[in-house]
């Protein structure tokens, strides 16, 4: 693979991880938001059944937003392997040639159910239900002591 290609692996893949870590950094803004909307629809506006369906709402977006964040790091996965295996090949494939994040993607797009399905998959995974599951917990609680 010319040096060139390297390159621009390189600088697909500086590009790939700021993104990345950008995800990670608006997940814990979402996070933080749904603390505080449920806080205060609990404690000061006593609408704590509605909390419940912010939550829900909020911790879902959270997925969507993993979602979108795992298949940067799928990508980085493949841009990785290919700088790995660079001095082995002579001839990359297309998924592993730089700068094809969208075009991979749009062949390999899943259904709309396979889609909803992967959103759901990423909610569930402890890093992104940690606070929506002791929110939604609180609520119940507060619900059966008003």
């Amino acid at each position: 693979m010319p040096d060139v290609q390297i390159s621009i692996l390189q600088t697909e893949w500086v590009t790939l991880q700021t993104q990345y870590d950008s995800y990670e950094k608006c997940s814990l803004g979402i996070k933080l938001f749904s603390i505080l909307v449920c806080c205060i629809l609990v404690f000061a506006l006593h609408a704590a059944i509605w909390s419940l369906l912010i939550v829900a709402i909020l911790w879902l977006q959270d997925g969507i937003w993993k979602t979108f964040q795992n298949r940067i790091g799928q990508r980085l996965e493949v841009v990785e392997q290919a700088i790995q295996n660079h001095s082995d090949s002579t001839q990359a494939q297309t998924s592993q040639l730089g700068m094809q994040f969208n075009l991979v993607w749009n062949q390999a797009r899943p259904s709309a159910i396979s889609l909803l399905c992967e959103y759901i998959k990423q909610s569930l995974k402890p890093t992104v239900a940690y606070p929506y599951v002791i929110l939604i917990a609180l609520v119940i609680v507060q619900l059966y002591v008003s």
